[in-house]
């Protein structure tokens, strides 16, 4: 059985790092069970392990920015936009990490479908969401994962109402920064708490 947790307030990345990987451990040692944690972070640039920056170099002017061991290029987390971090046991579910990220983004497509919300996958270009509206795509979803001991972690973000002005001081995941938007950005209607029960009870009831 999966547990989901809802961590409240503003998260420090770096602490979260920690918490995270002691979890990993556990759940590869099959001490506790596989995990959800849905939260938000304070303002933080990340940069995973196929990120090219020189993070020596990088500007006092902007959020901090650190070396993380997931998969993927540079992002930025703050308010606004929701982490869910996944400590899943794959290899005890006997399910691929391809099949894993399929499945969250069919997860994410059905619940936003569900709240009136068409998104669409760009598996040609990289894993995630993009909104559709009108002849406008804009991804919205971004998944950036590890792969270690059977067990997979790290996870996806949502931009709700994230503040996009730091989004774009980098090129966030590899992509072009009139590539991503938000939300609120695109003027689309939602009910952020129904989202986010609506995807707590699907990831439930799928792992």
């Amino acid at each position: 059985m999966i547990k989901i947790k809802q961590l409240k307030g503003l998260q420090d990345y770096e602490d979260t790092f920690i918490k995270m990987e002691n979890a990993v451990t556990k759940v590869v040692q099959n001490k506790i069970n596989d995990q959800i944690w849905f939260l938000e972070h304070k303002d933080i640039y990340t940069a995973g392990s196929s990120a090219e920056i020189n993070i020596k170099n990088w500007s006092k002017k902007l959020p901090k920015i650190i070396k993380v061991n997931r998969g993927g290029k540079v992002t930025y987390h703050g308010p606004g936009q929701i982490v869910i971090y996944l400590i899943v046991n794959l290899k005890k579910r006997g399910m691929g990490l391809i099949d894993f990220i399929t499945k969250l983004e069919e997860i994410c497509l059905e619940v936003f479908y569900k709240n009136k919300i068409e998104l669409v996958s760009k598996k040609e270009k990289n894993r995630g969401l993009w909104l559709k509206k009108r002849d406008i795509i804009k991804k919205i979803i971004f998944i950036g994962l590890r792969y270690s001991k059977g067990v997979v972690y790290h996870g996806l973000s949502i931009n709700f109402n994230v503040d996009l002005n730091l989004f774009r001081k980098i090129n966030p995941c590899g992509l072009d920064i009139n590539e991503i938007s938000s939300l609120d950005e695109l003027g689309i209607k939602y009910n952020k708490k129904k989202i986010i029960k609506d995807l707590k009870n699907s990831l439930k009831a799928n792992f």
